[in-house]
């Protein structure tokens, strides 16, 4: 489900035709963030790290309403819920697209992602399908052999893509402190580096969040 956003009584309407106008209208930031209590909780808990990247990373998406917004038809779009698609390896180099639909329970959450898993382990090719190619969705990439400091993601020139794009780096201890680069990128017509700033602050909150650890099964 989604709605209309209203241009016309828009303040960033002219930033929106300004930028939508630009063959590559796509913006990227680097940042780091403290994952040391996501990754204790993972820990005690036996969950994939990267699950609960993705799942503290799409709750904060679901949260931040510039990350629901689409382009359709030179219009504005806002989902109501966002979903995941990221790539998942195979054991033989290569990997396939996802699609992991959104729940507000992380337990729900990590069982769909594992079943997903699973079933691109026994698959071939790139996998993109109906799903992949939902606008309803975040494009995830993981990185974890590096603790990279820049990003660029390939763009079709012909299609007119207003996805964002999140990528999660090789986590480092500094001083004590587990610390991940993230990768945000998004079209300059529908946010700023304000809104992906805050993003990244509700995302580095919600990786702190040790009473979490209360409600896993």
């Amino acid at each position: 489900m989604y709605k209309l956003l209203d241009i016309e009584n828009w303040n960033r309407k002219e930033h929106f035709a300004f930028f939508n106008q630009f063959d590559e209208p796509f913006f990227g930031i680097v940042a780091e963030i403290d994952c040391t209590n996501g990754y204790q909780v993972c820990k005690n808990n036996a969950i994939p790290f990267s699950l609960y990247c993705h799942y503290q990373a799409i709750t904060a998406v679901n949260q931040t309403e510039e990350f629901r917004h689409r382009i359709k038809n030179d219009e504005i779009i806002i989902f109501d819920t966002i979903h995941v698609t990221t790539t998942i390896g195979r054991d033989d180099n290569t990997f396939s697209f996802s699609f992991i639909p959104f729940t507000e329970s992380l337990n729900e959450f990590v069982d769909l992602a594992k079943l997903e898993i699973d079933r691109i382990k026994r698959s071939s090719g790139i996998g993109a399908n109906e799903n992949t190619g939902r606008p309803d969705v975040i494009h995830f990439s993981t990185v974890p052999w590096i603790s990279f400091t820049g990003v660029t993601h390939p763009q079709n020139f012909k299609f007119k893509d207003s996805i964002p794009k999140i990528t999660f780096g090789k986590y480092f201890n500094r001083n004590g402190r587990m610390i991940m680069p993230v990768s945000v990128n998004a079209h300059h017509g529908l946010m700023d580096a304000l809104h992906v700033s805050r993003f990244l602050q509700l995302f580095e909150q919600l990786m702190d969040n040790k009473d979490l650890e209360y409600f896993i099964r």
